[in-house]
């Protein structure tokens, strides 16, 4: 089954398989099934065409995914980066956001530590 350009897992529940979509998550895919009227149980191989129809529909009109999604993100944090905001200067030199210390930790944003190079110096000339 496919939705949204992304290829859903056979094998799984479908309240688990949607979730493989990037902007829906646990709760989005069960909002999404109840409304659909599907049991969460049920695995995406035993959904029929009209189910899959249902899922596919409710996604479109309701819900923001994928390559959308990621576009929004992305030119947000654009836009705070060009006025100059706090949150812009950490996203442009990459810091953590949201208020984290970073003396020790803020490895995943800052990267492999640098390891302190030392100066090699040429010793002196012997006269």
């Amino acid at each position: 089954m496919r939705i949204s350009g992304v290829d859903i897992p056979n094998e799984k529940r479908v309240v688990i398989a949607l979730t493989y979509i990037y902007g829906i998550g646990r709760t989005q895919s069960s909002k999404i099934l109840s409304e659909a009227a599907i049991n969460f149980d049920t695995k995406v191989r035993d959904l029929n065409d009209d189910e899959i129809n249902k899922i596919r529909k409710l996604i479109e009109e309701q819900h923001e995914v994928e390559g959308d999604l990621r576009k929004d993100i992305s030119f947000n944090i654009k836009r705070l980066m060009e006025i100059g905001s706090y949150r812009g200067l950490r996203h442009r030199r990459g810091l953590p956001v949201r208020g984290q210390r970073t003396h020790t930790n803020a490895r995943t944003r800052k990267g492999p530590r640098r390891g302190a190079v030392a100066v090699k110096r040429k010793s002196a000339a012997k006269t």
